[in-house]
């Protein structure tokens, strides 16, 4: 019988914190299918934590190489995501966050005119392989006439990645460039819509299950009309649990998975601010309780902050503080850790990529 508890080390599993992990970069962003990137640093060392490697270089390397890029796929949110799944998403997921463009354009004074004469202009400024700092390209669309002040220039280039024309692709030290989706991005498959749910729903629940169908929705920002598309085409090759009353779906191999790497998946792991375990779900309870969920994320401000992981349960939180040789790691239990765990911390703190 599978109870609460083992969903959260079920899901560390089947996300390749725990068990074998996956060969490379993008191997691991494409198992994942988007990984959340707002903040660069620790996106990078959450795919590094799901490879052979452990190295933030080799996701950089990817990032370098085009195999990984990074836009806005779904919810208006900056992920990592595999180059060829990047179109077939944003066509599927784009239009539901783009009914809200009218009206953030009103706000900031922008209007559609203006847009597309940015989108003019950026194209202009790197067709042929050009690939620019955010600085550079908003100094071009500025100087052909469109004023990026304020939110407008973060708009724009949100918009314009939105709707394929811009992407995020290689690191100039430790800034991301932009280039064009067109070149940058090689030309990949197109899925119909249906195809494209139920691609979605299986490549989920593979890579994040056990989960809900609401856990699905609240990920992708779909509407529970096209999870149920998505379900009835992926329902025959994913196995289905019910606990509490709700039906969680997963690979169905997953439970001898967990039952092959169980001692490591009940182990302690350091996980950074924004991962999947903790942000590819809407129900996180299992793992998060809810008494609990206002020290990750202080005052409900969306700022997710590290995660001291220990048999599945999230058990505090830790934070680097410090530069250089007096940099350490800040760690604060929700309510005490053993002696065993705070003197590990500081060494699975080292170890991290």
């Amino acid at each position: 019988m599978t109870t609460s508890g083992d969903l959260a080390l079920l899901r560390l599993v089947a996300q390749r914190v725990a068990g074998p992990p996956l060969p490379d970069a993008a191997a691991a962003v494409r198992w994942l299918t988007c990984v959340q990137a707002q903040d660069l640093p620790g996106a990078l060392t959450s795919v590094a934590l799901r490879t052979a490697g452990r190295s933030r270089a080799d996701v950089a390397a990817a990032l370098d190489a085009g195999a990984v890029v990074r836009s806005w796929p779904m919810r208006g949110t900056l992920h990592l995501v595999a180059a060829e799944d990047l179109c077939w998403l944003l066509e599927l997921l784009g239009p539901r966050v783009l009914a809200g463009a009218a009206k953030r354009r009103a706000v900031l004074g922008l209007t559609e005119a203006e847009a597309e004469r940015a989108r003019e202009l950026v194209v202009a400024a790197m067709t042929g392989g050009r690939r620019l700092g955010r600085a550079e390209l908003l100094a071009a669309i500025a100087d052909g006439g469109v004023a990026t002040t304020g939110q407008r220039g973060y708009h724009l280039l949100w918009y314009l990645a939105q709707t394929g024309t811009l992407v995020l692709g290689p690191m100039r030290a430790d800034e991301q460039l932009w280039a064009l989706l067109d070149e940058w991005v090689p030309p990949s498959r197109r899925l119909d819509r249906e195809e494209a749910l139920v691609e979605l729903a299986l490549r989920y629940w593979t890579g994040h299950g056990p989960a809900t169908a609401a856990d699905l929705a609240r990920w992708a920002g779909l509407t529970m009309g096209d999870v149920r598309v998505g379900l009835a085409g992926a329902r025959p090759r994913l196995a289905a649990v019910e606990v509490d009353g709700r039906e969680y779906l997963m690979a169905p191999d997953l439970p001898d998975r967990l039952a092959g790497c169980r001692a490591q998946a009940t182990g302690l792991f350091l996980l950074p601010g924004f991962d999947e375990f903790v942000l590819g779900y809407a129900d996180r309870t299992c793992a998060l309780p809810a008494e609990h969920a206002g020290r990750v994320v202080p005052g409900g401000n969306g700022v997710f902050r590290g995660t001291v992981v220990r048999g599945g349960q999230v058990v505090g939180t830790w934070r680097w503080t410090g530069t250089g040789a007096r940099r350490r790691v800040d760690a604060e239990p929700f309510t005490a850790f053993p002696d065993e765990v705070a003197a590990a911390i500081p060494q699975l703190a080292a170890a991290l990529p």
